[in-house]
């Protein structure tokens, strides 16, 4: 049997409850909406100390997916200044539920901006940021100007983000579904990511819908998407970090997804 604690992504509104449904050691959600700037919002009755509580009662762990909107790499500012305001938010909210990790992606710089001034406003959000818990940055599936899509600009982000205070709370999500849609080789994958950055924190565990280098976002259950089956767990074998399951459905088709992929992950 595996070792490699498989957990999945969850409604948040009572993610104890979601999380022994599926039997898992660790679950992850969003706090509020993840399309919105209104700020960090607790959905579990008797708010952020009741879900830490219970969360340690039950010996469950919990990640925080922060809102997809946030893009503190961007040269706008109209965008930049919220997503770091949101950002240091949902970093306060996580840690007061006792969060082992907020995620975040990657973001983006404008059409004509150099990358390089993407990577600066990463160094310049790392140092802003009161970093409470492990922020771990994820990779992304598409877009030519995305920070954490392509290896060498993944590369460029690590090399401005070192050099910022708080960058010992900074770690990595592979996601496999963004890794095979943006175009990355899953044969070395994490052996290129770890060159670059010395670490995985956290897997995000996705077939995909669609081909190699699509640039589609899509996710689907294992075994129904375009990634070869025994690479797909190879490559969660050789991260050797948590997992995290975004595939769709609810607990049912989750626990056909870690039984899926624990038949064909060494012991």
């Amino acid at each position: 049997m595996s070792t490699i604690a498989i957990g999945a992504h969850v409604d948040q509104t009572d993610p104890i409850a979601e999380a022994q449904a599926r039997q898992a050691p660790h679950v992850q959600f969003f706090l509020g909406d993840p399309q919105s700037y209104k700020g960090p919002k607790v959905a579990y009755a008797g708010g952020a100390d009741a879900l830490r509580a219970a969360a340690e009662e039950a010996g469950v762990g919990l990640y925080v997916h922060a809102p997809y909107i946030i893009n503190v790499a961007t040269t706008n500012n109209r965008i930049r200044i919220p997503s770091r305001k949101l950002l240091q938010q949902h970093m306060d909210a996580a840690a007061e539920i006792g969060a082992q990790g907020l995620i975040v992606h990657g973001g983006h710089v404008n059409k004509d901006d150099e990358p390089a001034k993407g990577f600066d406003n990463w160094r310049k959000a790392i140092e802003a940021t009161d970093l409470k818990i492990p922020l771990l940055i994820e990779n992304t599936a598409g877009g030519d100007n995305a920070m954490t899509r392509y290896l060498e600009r993944i590369e460029g982000v690590w090399a401005a983000i070192s050099q910022a205070e708080g960058f010992d709370m900074v770690g990595f999500c592979l996601d496999t579904c963004h890794a095979h849609a943006g175009g990355n080789s899953l044969e070395t994958v994490v052996d290129d990511i770890r060159k670059i950055t010395g670490r995985i924190d956290l897997v995000h565990a996705n077939d995909s819908r669609d081909a190699f280098d699509s640039g589609a976002d899509r996710h689907t259950n294992f075994g129904a998407g375009k990634i070869d089956p025994d690479l797909l767990a190879a490559v969660i074998q050789d991260a050797g970090a948590p997992v995290v399951c975004e595939t769709p459905g609810g607990a049912a088709e989750h626990v056909a997804d870690f039984a899926w992929l624990r038949e064909r992950l060494d012991g």
